[in-house]
């Protein structure tokens, strides 16, 4: 006698060869969902497809007809991920809302309301101050949004996504820094690390307290708890509210210096001379202090990080950076820049420096 079994649940993700949007991808299949993906490439679909996620080729903000080729798969939509970001970041958040509603309105005209999860993040909050200072307390979903001025346009027109009860629910999710495989801003700390390595006095100069805290939170971790609030069963608890993502403990600078430290064989690690600047990148890997409390999606759903902190674990992270580094991974890559433009810039002060006591 053949069983009868309930559809899969479907979920579309927008920007899924994306650092966070492909990892929530490969979360959902792991869960059993049909998974499709949105890609601006073709020549990405294969990687996709080795990750059993359905390709869909369009973009957002110029492409009217992929949402069209989306339906030769399905008509309906039970979950959509938005993982994209530009910067300006309006006019790209404008084309997703637009694109979301055409989704949504086809889901809904087959018996579906999708569940929306967009995707801002906790710099949005600004800074806390760093470990072991005064009055210390960590940011929640309720602190004031206090951006850096470069986001301050995602931190603020993301909320906006409450605004559209129309056609879908939506949940606005705000993950920490995030890293494991290639890395994303984390890897700066290894080239950093790798080039200080290289140098006659082997001491790493990072131009920031070593008091400042680092919260982030494995990619894994991270994607599981877009699923964890995908298949809550309560919608109307998950829907209008704002959650958090990050691991239960924070590091320090200092936690991660002392591992860089050991990992290279560097003589030291020691705080830059006053004056010394550094990128934003290298700003927002490393020198951005907050703490942030995830509470919130842990009480609902469940939801835990399981991965290694980024120190204690920074030895396979490191092997899995250089592994996609030789693969010539574009984050890698990405990441490789940034950290020559770091050096160009202290080239630069230190001969403008010298140029003047001369």
């Amino acid at each position: 006698m053949a069983q009868s079994t309930s559809p899969k649940k479907s979920v579309f993700v927008t920007g899924a060869n994306g650092y966070i949007g492909s990892a929530v991808c490969r979360a959902f299949v792991r869960a059993g969902w049909r998974v499709y993906g949105l890609i601006r490439r073709p020549e990405a679909a294969g990687t996709l497809y080795s990750e059993e996620i359905i390709p869909i080729i369009g973009s957002i903000s110029t492409d009217a007809t992929f949402p069209a080729d989306l339906a030769k798969h399905t008509k309906t939509l039970d979950v959509i991920v938005s993982c994209t970001e530009q910067i300006p970041f309006g006019a790209h958040y404008d084309a997703a809302i637009s694109l979301i509603r055409k989704l949504a309105a086809t889901s809904n005209a087959h018996g579906t309301r999708p569940l929306v999860l967009a995707s801002s993040g906790c710099k949005d909050y600004g800074t806390t101050g760093t470990h072991g200072s005064p009055g210390l307390a960590p940011h929640t979903e309720a602190s004031p949004l206090q951006p850096m001025d470069i986001i301050k346009e995602r931190a603020f027109g993301c909320p906006k996504i409450f605004e559209q009860k129309d056609l879908f629910d939506a949940a606005l999710l705000r993950p920490t820094p995030v890293y494991g495989y290639d890395s994303s801003y984390y890897g700066l700390a290894f080239e950093l690390a790798a080039s200080a390595a290289r140098t006659e006095s082997r001491v790493l100069e990072i131009p920031f307290d070593f008091g400042t805290i680092i919260h982030g939170c494995h990619i894994d971790d991270c994607a599981e708890a877009y699923v964890a609030l995908a298949e809550h069963a309560d919608r109307d608890a998950v829907a209008g509210q704002c959650f958090n993502i990050s691991a239960a403990r924070y590091e320090t600078l200092a936690m991660i210096a002392e591992a860089l430290k050991v990992e290279y064989g560097l003589r030291d690690v020691v705080r830059a001379p006053n004056g010394v600047e550094a990128d934003l990148s290298a700003y927002v890997a490393l020198g951005h202090s907050q703490w942030v409390d995830s509470s919130k999606i842990r009480r609902l759903t469940g939801w835990t990080d399981k991965r290694l902190p980024f120190w204690e674990g920074l030895h396979v992270y490191r092997m899995a950076y250089e592994e996609a580094a030789r693969r010539g991974h574009e984050g890698v890559l990405r990441v490789k820049e940034r950290v020559g433009n770091v050096h160009r810039m202290a080239y630069e002060e230190a001969a403008r420096r010298g140029h003047e006591k001369r």
